[in-house]
């Protein structure tokens, strides 16, 4: 008879990737769940998620990622380097494989502006390797905001008139992890809900309800002061920051719970705004990061 993995009971927002990892690891472990091909492009960015994803704790990032998956190719993690990388990395494309990407897409002299190794002694791009990769996956992941929507890479003027994975994958589905960084818990519960349930439920933009469907505002420990009208007059006031810049009503990320750094505090913690850098047309959009508007009023920015 076969089993089968029943869906996880409601659970807080914080709560919930912590579950699907450990689910995941134990259904992977007892042979319920199949391990899947990883493969982890980094394109045209800072490499700052792959940075913050090996800071996880609480699962840690390492042990849970080997729990989960076959990591084929990764340019940061993997041991080989130079043709044999990027040999590793062709292997994958007669194989089933999840495709997680971080970075834009740089399209400047096609592609050229982003080089990730050499095929068959000719340059290949991050464009190159985008599509070709994209077109035979079985799920894509965009890591983090330069790879949802172009993000810091994109920002203007953008020499490298790079763009996110989707412009490039226009008839793919793609699930869009947007932040600067992503956090740890996002992209290892976005893992493990694809090996365990599928794809998950996602709002018009590609990103997962269970992290990104409330405005920080709504749960900020702050909002008290907001809607009493007691607002910070400068950086380092206990009050709401909203009139020095905070972007925190119009991102939806569960910021405020999770909290970052082992779980342990967030940039309104801190005493700084929320310059909103999981929101789609960060950093451009959510420009000036810190203001003085003393007559600043909630709108749809």
């Amino acid at each position: 008879m076969e089993k089968y993995v029943l869906p996880p009971e409601p659970l807080t927002n914080e709560a919930i990737s912590e579950r699907l990892t450990t689910q995941a690891m134990l259904r992977v472990n007892s042979g319920l769940v199949k391990k899947r091909n990883l493969v982890y492009l980094e394109l045209n960015g800072c490499s700052g998620n792959i940075i913050s994803l090996l800071n996880g704790q609480n699962p840690d990032f390492d042990y849970t990622l080997q729990s989960l998956v076959n990591l084929r190719y990764s340019n940061s993690l993997m041991v080989a380097e130079g043709t044999q990388a990027i040999e590793q990395l062709m292997e994958q494309l007669d194989d089933d494989f999840i495709l997680a990407v971080e970075g834009a897409v740089a399209l400047k002299n096609n592609g050229l502006y982003n080089i990730i190794g050499s095929l068959e002694g000719e340059p290949l791009t991050g464009l190159k390797a985008a599509q070709m990769f994209g077109e035979k996956a079985a799920h894509i992941i965009s890591v983090g905001a330069c790879s949802t929507h172009g993000g810091v890479s994109a920002a203007k003027p953008n020499p490298s008139e790079s763009v996110g994975l989707q412009s490039v994958l226009k008839e793919k589905a793609i699930i869009k992890l947007p932040g600067c960084p992503v956090h740890p818990d996002w992209f290892l519960g976005t893992l493990s809900h694809l090996l365990l349930y599928g794809e998950p439920e996602t709002d018009s933009l590609g990103r997962p309800l269970m992290f990104y469907s409330t405005l920080i505002h709504d749960r900020c420990p702050r909002r008290p002061f907001f809607d009493r009208g007691i607002f910070a007059e400068k950086l380092g006031d206990k009050t709401c920051l909203f009139k020095l810049g905070c972007r925190g009503p119009v991102t939806r990320v569960d910021c405020p719970t999770r909290q970052w750094n082992g779980h342990v505090n967030w940039p309104i913690g801190a005493n700084t705004p929320c310059i909103g850098c999981s929101q789609f047309g960060f950093p451009d959009a959510m420009a000036p990061f810190i203001s003085y508007d003393t007559t600043r009023v909630v709108r749809d920015e």
